[in-house]
């Protein structure tokens, strides 16, 4: 066997202090991409991506079940602080909009079908079931919900206000609108007079909301003309409501029971007729 002897490097002798780790992980620009309040790269990545990328709204969906679902219910407490700096931060998403809209659509469709059932029943007709309310539900409620902030934010951008963000705009109206979920559900029952009460009260709470987020961001603009834009909004907001108590929550109890027997001529007795005229 034999052996070769290796000299020691003096710099490992001279001690571990001269020794000296580098990361090249993140370096440069990406050095603000890990730590942060919003995560690691949640605004970096939208930052370096296009907007007709898919990667530029990844972060916008990187939320957990518990944060969407408490963002859900706090709606349905209009008088709560701050719905932007108190439950849209660090920063706003794009999930939860998406699935409450999106699920405010089936709700439309399948408990406003099943009320038709329900009276068509009643009302001893055939049940006829109208797939064109799918199509107008998901027309209404994503133009309401996803292109009115979109075009509201554009509109707000041309007079200088730029205090909010196009996600944060769309996040307001389709967290707003989670309130008509539940009141679809109750709607279900055939009394008229009760499905104008909930559509008033789904009316009250979802308007409420999106005003008192709004409005404070229309006075921090320096024009007054950015703040006569409560108006529309809340114009628009009474005709959508309308919208939806016409289109999925009409329907009423023709008649219970069967009809009335068309008496025959012999149930009638004998009919006199007059005598005939000799000419």
């Amino acid at each position: 066997m034999a052996y070769v002897q290796i000299e020691a490097d003096e710099r490992i002798e001279e001690g571990p202090e001269r020794l000296q780790f580098h990361s090249y992980l993140g370096s440069g620009n990406d050095s603000n991409t890990s730590g942060g309040e919003s995560g690691p790269g949640f605004r970096d990545l939208s930052a370096k991506s296009a907007f007709w990328n898919l990667e530029y709204y990844q972060p916008y969906f990187d939320v957990d079940t518990s944060t969407v679902l408490k963002r859900c219910y706090t709606t349905l407490l209009p008088w709560s602080p701050s719905y932007l700096s108190a439950h849209l931060t660090p920063a706003a998403d794009l999930y939860g909009p998406f699935w409450t809209l999106t699920t405010l659509i089936f709700c439309f469709y399948v408990f406003s079908s099943l009320a038709h059932s329900i009276v068509s029943y009643l009302s001893d007709e055939p049940i006829d079931y109208d797939f064109s309310l799918l199509s107008t539900a998901f027309a209404l409620v994503y133009a309401y919900g996803l292109g009115w902030p979109a075009l509201l934010w554009v509109a707000l951008r041309y007079y200088g206000l730029g205090e909010w963000s196009m996600i944060e705009a769309i996040a307001v109206w389709g967290y707003g609108q989670f309130v008509w979920i539940p009141v679809s559900l109750i709607c279900i029952a055939p009394f008229s007079m009760l499905r104008w009460a909930l559509t008033g009260v789904g009316f009250a709470i979802s308007g409420y909301f999106v005003c008192a987020n709004v409005y404070p961001i229309l006075q921090t603009a320096d024009s007054r003309v950015s703040r006569i834009f409560i108006i529309p909004i809340v114009l628009f907001h009474v005709v959508v409501a309308f919208l939806f108590k016409v289109m999925f929550f009409s329907y009423y109890v023709v008649k219970i029971g069967a009809p009335e027997p068309i008496p025959s001529p012999s149930d009638l007795g004998p009919v006199n007729t007059p005598p005939a005229m000799l000419f």
